[in-house]
């Protein structure tokens, strides 16, 4: 493999990294930031390890997996058999980088079971932060912004 494309797969990975996005109670988006949240507290009564699927139809991963599937593509062969393996490449690339991107953005969650003061229980699942990782009868606070809900201490 030539330079320019081991430096095209280094930038792909990087830009698919960078993709990532937090589902932690400890992270707010800009557009939430500032906004009032209405506050319940409760016990945390059961919780369980879960996984948080990546993004499965990000444009990023098929596009970048694409076209360093067609740099890879018409590296081989000559001619029309050149044409080929590159469109060959393309479609390939886009589906592995498809999977790749679904891979980079699956997060480690945790399914929060809390049986509020007010007697309402209600179930939330957000990734994992070493801030919060909550345990069985840990007294918690349940912050609601619109159908947005976080577990926090």
């Amino acid at each position: 493999m030539n330079i320019k494309n081991q430096l095209l797969i280094l930038v792909v990975s990087a830009l698919l990294a960078g993709c990532a996005s937090s589902l932690t109670g400890d992270n707010y988006s800009a557009a939430e930031a500032r906004k009032v949240q209405s506050v319940k507290f409760g016990q945390v009564i059961s919780q369980r390890p879960v996984v948080i699927d990546g993004r499965e139809n990000g444009v990023l991963g098929t596009a970048a997996g694409g076209i360093l599937g067609g740099v890879i593509g018409s590296n081989v062969g000559g001619g029309s058999g050149r044409s080929i393996a590159t469109g060959i490449g393309v479609i390939i690339g886009g589906i592995l980088g498809q999977q790749v991107e679904a891979t980079a953005t699956r997060k480690q969650g945790q399914e929060i079971t809390v049986h509020l003061d007010s007697g309402e229980t209600l179930s939330i699942v957000q990734q994992v932060s070493s801030a919060n990782f909550f345990s069985v009868n840990d007294r918690v606070k349940v912050l609601q912004q619109g159908d947005t809900y976080r577990v926090s201490y």
